[in-house]
């Protein structure tokens, strides 16, 4: 049966504390608090910097048996590069730990930039690079270069698993029935984006799960959803799941502790209980 994992895009904010996390709960138990609330959460420190085998050990056992995380892919991959010539930077980032999450390692997030449009043949390269499973993974990883040490890398895997993928677009070239089909030969999800109107908000599924990010009703990762604005939500994850899709939903507009209560807001409305 088609599943449904609810969190929110990160889980170390400061404004989060004394509200969302209770005074005084120390730092390395915000994660825990995170997950004994929500199914999933989005790991998006792995967009800025490669993060460390131990940090995806610890936050794997810190989380319940049946707790997924998504993961943001490197911004030097998407942002920097362009998703050109990313090989290498591919077999870095999936050298870095990301495969030590074990069964809870879920879809990988590939955010593009605003200032990148839509090129067939770029994107095409792209997606023949991704692993699709575990065992491809490790085979990409392998081909690492020496910027990562030993102690840096993590290169194997307990069971060969499906891996999923999701891309986030920022430009309007990518409104586009080509586009949609793309994504849908290479199995990709197109993520629905809610970004106050200010990126391409596109609702088609191209894979056999959604991936949604709710950045904000009407100012990008500042504002909240109104009652009417989730019920809507819930109403659009509802019809997904009747058709069969898996889906992620990933709230991130956390400036003003939006996310935590929104997140939780859409779980009561599809009868979901911490």
């Amino acid at each position: 049966m088609a599943e449904v994992r609810i969190g929110t895009s990160g889980w170390l904010y400061a404004g989060w504390r004394g509200s969302f996390y209770p005074r005084g709960l120390p730092h390395r138990a915000e994660l825990e608090h995170n997950a004994s609330i929500f199914t999933s959460v989005e790991i998006n420190g792995s967009f800025y910097s490669l993060q460390r085998p131990q940090s995806y050990q610890r936050w794997r056992d810190s989380t319940p048996d049946d707790f997924v995380f998504a993961v943001k892919g490197g911004r030097f991959i998407t942002h920097m590069k362009k998703l050109s010539d990313v090989e290498t930077p591919l077999a870095n980032f999936y050298a870095s730990g990301v495969l030590a999450l074990a069964d809870k390692l879920g879809p990988f997030l590939w955010q593009l930039p605003p200032n990148l449009g839509y090129d067939a043949e770029r994107m095409e390269r792209f997606f023949d690079l991704l692993p699709r499973s575990t065992s491809e993974a490790v085979e990409l990883a392998a081909k690492h270069d020496d910027r990562l040490t030993d102690e840096r890398t993590y290169l194997t895997t307990d069971a060969d698993r499906p891996l999923r993928h999701a891309l986030e677009v920022r430009h309007a070239s990518f409104a586009s029935e080509a586009v949609i089909e793309l994504l849908r030969h290479h199995d990709t999800a197109l993520v629905v984006a809610d970004t106050a109107g200010k990126w391409p908000l596109i609702e088609t599924p191209t894979s056999g799960f959604m991936y949604v990010r709710l950045h904000g009703a009407d100012e990008l990762y500042v504002s909240g959803y109104t009652d009417e604005a989730l019920d809507r939500w819930a109403g659009k994850v509802r019809a997904w799941l009747d058709l069969g899709l898996d889906v992620h939903v990933y709230f991130d507009n956390d400036a003003k502790v939006h996310a935590p209560y929104d997140a939780q807001g859409l779980m009561r409305r599809l009868g979901i209980t911490a």
